[in-house]
């Protein structure tokens, strides 16, 4: 049974400084018992400036890391690319995680050997890669683990083993879906009973993967759960007070038949009488 490990968090901080790099990976660093990280690269860049590269963690079936909303006992995940030559932005994207729900607590997590992909938009003559990167890491305890990768950016061959590898995860990571018609309706938000209503309007959508998150990340919204009204879903607003969402921007993350899917919707308030 999943442990609480608020009372159990430990501040680890394991800095290690990769050794030299061969093209298109680092070498593994141990960041915690049990848990290594590299950097992995697709070898290739796009025509308009992109190249995606890889957090790659290997760790136990048991032990987790998290989503970019981390949940209530869960750490976020840090990357900085200062030191970098040639780097402009930098973007995770995130694969569908796993909801982790627990009586005391609710995450969003990844369990087992996983890869972040992370998309660089490169400035001409780019050359190399410097990350420093904190996460957290859970099983027994959670510790915020740290490493340090350097990665050259002259390996330009595609198509090799760890372009496949980010390729897989990018298989899980939501798509937006543009195209009409669109799988969910209007966000309301249920005033007095803490509940998002969503109108699910694509019976290929499972209700039960939706995934409720504003940019912030706050307030942290839970499980979806059916309503008596066909074709409505409810996610609770977790927490003591009921934020002011009138009108606030949220992301949808959702499953269908044909993948994971993102949509951006605006939170309706009913009028009062």
């Amino acid at each position: 049974m999943p442990v609480d490990m608020r009372p159990l968090l430990v501040f680890l901080s394991l800095t290690l400084l990769a050794g030299p790099a061969h093209a298109g990976e680092t070498p593994w660093q141990e960041v915690a018992p049990g848990v290594t990280l590299r950097l992995i690269s697709s070898g290739q860049v796009k025509a308009d400036g992109t190249t995606l590269i890889g957090l790659e963690i290997d760790m136990p079936e048991t032990t987790r890391t998290y989503w970019r909303v981390p949940g209530e006992t869960g750490l976020p995940t840090e990357l900085d690319f200062a030191g970098s030559t040639g780097i402009r932005s930098h973007r995770i994207l995130w694969p569908y995680p796993i909801r982790h729900e627990t009586a005391d607590y609710l995450d969003y997590a990844y369990f087992g050997p996983t890869v972040l992909p992370v998309e660089l938009t490169l400035e001409p003559g780019a050359s190399g890669i410097e990350l420093s990167a904190v996460l957290g890491i859970c099983s027994d305890i959670c510790v915020p683990a740290q490493a340090r990768f350097s990665l050259p950016l002259d390996d330009a061959a595609p198509d090799r083993p760890n372009g496949l590898r980010i390729r897989q995860a990018l298989a899980m990571t939501p798509m937006e879906w543009t195209a009409d018609p669109q799988p969910l309706g209007d966000v309301e938000l249920q005033r007095g009973v803490g509940m998002l209503a969503v109108q699910v309007d694509d019976p290929g959508l499972d209700p039960a993967s939706l995934i409720a998150a504003t940019e912030s990340g706050e307030p942290l919204f839970g499980a979806p759960q059916k309503s008596p009204e066909p074709n409505l879903v409810l996610i609770p607003i977790l927490g003591k007070a009921e934020p002011d969402l009138a009108n606030q921007a949220i992301r949808l993350t959702f499953l269908t038949d044909m993948g994971a899917f993102e949509v951006e919707r605006t939170i309706k308030v009913p009028a009062t009488e």
